[in-house]
């Protein structure tokens, strides 16, 4: 399998599971939440800032998507390296309020590490392809 695969491969991956988890905390947010990490969860009217997590990760999960369908590989590779910035803070959130460090780390942590590995994939391709065109044009 090819790098370009293997990226497309985990890029679909993650889109399908951030929006999984984005449009769950907008429709069944009481059934999603316990997983996070947290041991205390928003009561009453804080319960919107569920809502606010499940906008931000929809709208991830539907920017790799469109980056994808546009065929804008490097874009996303960047994009990728950017957005996982969100699980690092959900980790240290997470751990910062005494939340569980199985789920710090095993969830938010092992999330963000292959969002990571994705994008260097993804920005990887395009200097493999550079080095190509050189070679070929230098032949």
């Amino acid at each position: 399998m090819t790098i370009s695969r293997i990226a497309t491969v985990l890029s679909l991956i993650g889109a399908a599971f951030i929006l999984y988890i984005g449009i769950s905390y907008l429709v069944t947010p009481e059934t999603i939440a316990t997983g996070f990490g947290l041991p205390e969860w928003p009561t009453g009217d804080a319960v919107a800032f569920m809502n606010l997590k499940g906008v931000r990760d929809t709208a991830s999960g539907l920017l790799i998507l469109v980056l994808l369908a546009t065929e804008q590989r490097y874009a996303l590779g960047i994009a990728n390296l950017v957005i996982a910035l969100v699980p690092i803070g959900d980790m240290l959130t997470v751990l910062s309020w005494g939340g569980s460090t199985a789920a710090a780390f095993g969830i938010h942590g092992l999330t963000a590490a292959l969002v990571i590995l994705t994008g260097v994939l993804l920005i990887r391709e395009r200097s493999v392809a550079d080095r190509q065109e050189r070679a070929a044009v230098n032949a």
